[in-house]
């Protein structure tokens, strides 16, 4: 059976309350998306099929077999990282678009 894929974009959100000195507030880089990366698990999420890590302006793309899934940040709860898991479903030969959000509460 043909693979589909999987593709989307992850917005990093690292809002800050006090301004830095020189009030440049540092940026989101392909560091921070390495630091993040996504894991694809089996749907009820208990099976890791999956480690994606976004590229430089925070895009990801990976080919699965078809079959449902669940789209979660790799050490969520450890890291603290509020993001809400997102289930999809892969189709052969066909793209599924899933972003993801995330809140690093960096404050």
């Amino acid at each position: 059976m043909s693979s589909g894929f999987l593709r989307g974009h992850l917005k990093i959100i690292a809002q800050r309350e006090v301004e830095v000195a020189d009030g440049n507030a540092p940026s989101v880089t392909a560091l921070t998306y390495a630091e993040y990366p996504l894991v694809v698990l089996s749907p009820h999420g208990n099976q890791p099929i999956a480690v994606i890590t976004a590229d430089a302006k925070g895009n990801y793309q990976v080919a699965l077999p078809p079959g449902a899934y669940v789209l979660d940040i790799q050490g969520r709860v450890r890291k603290h990282v509020r993001a809400k898991p997102v289930p999809f479903t892969i189709v052969p030969n066909q793209t599924v678009q899933v972003d993801m959000e995330m809140d690093t509460g960096v404050r």
